[in-house]
């Protein structure tokens, strides 16, 4: 699980081969979504082969797309944040299972999220809503480390996600004859906040990190606090988040997480010795 062979430290393994999978999932991320924003602009109608739309999947149709839909995203904000997060979280949880697994893992969780995302448009009856984005996979990857390193420290950036919800109640109240007029600036100044937030954990400035509203919490509960408040305020207003699919990969990650921690229980016991 975390041993690795004479042939890693190979010197021809050296520059451009030396990329972290993380990093080359990340670069795939943003060179797919740019191709594929190029494809919509020209063929507005060729997104049902790209994003994922449940009706088509229940139909057994355009069934690629619970993986092109992983490598596409809303928009230039919601590829930055789950890249940001990508990063940070994928190449730390790399070096613990290694490139094979990190990338089976990666995918198998985005997968898994589509799916719970398809089922659960089914359920609410909603499935016409098509869904992008590598949430479900990073909640993957959340799960594996939950159960792996439960004791280690992660910020949660609550900032962004008060916004999304602040953002969300403004769509909902403000009356349709006047949303052209004040949902524009209202989604300019949310995006620019996101931004500010997420760069503004980095400072080294207490007051300017206390922008991005940080929550140090241990790694096993990032998930709920992730997802449980959220799922709750999605009862009542209409988020533009999938948390459906973040439940999937998050289900997908614990899975394999568990798998991991039985099967390596020497090795899980000497690695958590170091977030105690």
């Amino acid at each position: 699980m975390m041993g690795r062979s004479k042939k890693f430290y190979s010197p021809r393994r050296a520059g451009l081969f030396n990329i972290s999978m993380t990093n080359k999932i990340v670069a795939a991320n943003i060179i797919a979504f740019f191709i594929f924003l190029v494809i919509i602009s020209l063929n507005s109608s060729l997104a049902d082969y790209i994003f994922l739309k449940p009706s088509l999947i229940l139909k057994a149709k355009s069934l690629w797309t619970i993986i092109t839909s992983m490598f596409m995203h809303a928009g230039l904000l919601h590829l930055f944040v789950n890249m940001f997060s990508l990063f940070f979280i994928g190449n730390f949880l790399e070096k613990i299972i290694g490139r094979k697994r990190f990338f089976w893992l990666y995918i198998l969780s985005g997968i898994l999220g589509g799916i719970f995302f398809v089922l659960s448009a089914l359920i609410f009856q909603n499935t016409e809503i098509s869904g992008v984005g590598a949430s479900g996979a990073l909640f993957g990857l959340l799960g594996v480390l939950a159960v792996l390193v439960p004791n280690s420290k992660i910020y949660l950036i609550a900032g962004p996600l008060i916004v999304i919800v602040i953002q969300a109640v403004a769509q909902a109240l403000v009356p349709s004859s006047l949303a052209s007029t004040v949902l524009g600036p209202i989604n300019i100044i949310a995006n620019i906040l996101i931004i500010i937030m997420i760069f503004a954990i980095f400072s080294f400035n207490l007051r300017i990190r206390k922008i991005s509203v940080p929550l140090e919490l241990p790694m096993w509960l990032l998930p709920i606090v992730a997802i449980v408040p959220l799922s709750v305020i999605a009862l009542f207003i209409d988020l533009p988040i999938g948390n459906s699919a973040h439940v999937g990969g998050l289900v997908a990650g614990l899975l394999y997480g568990f798998y991991l921690r039985y099967k390596y229980k020497r090795k899980v016991k000497l690695l958590n010795r170091y977030f105690r």
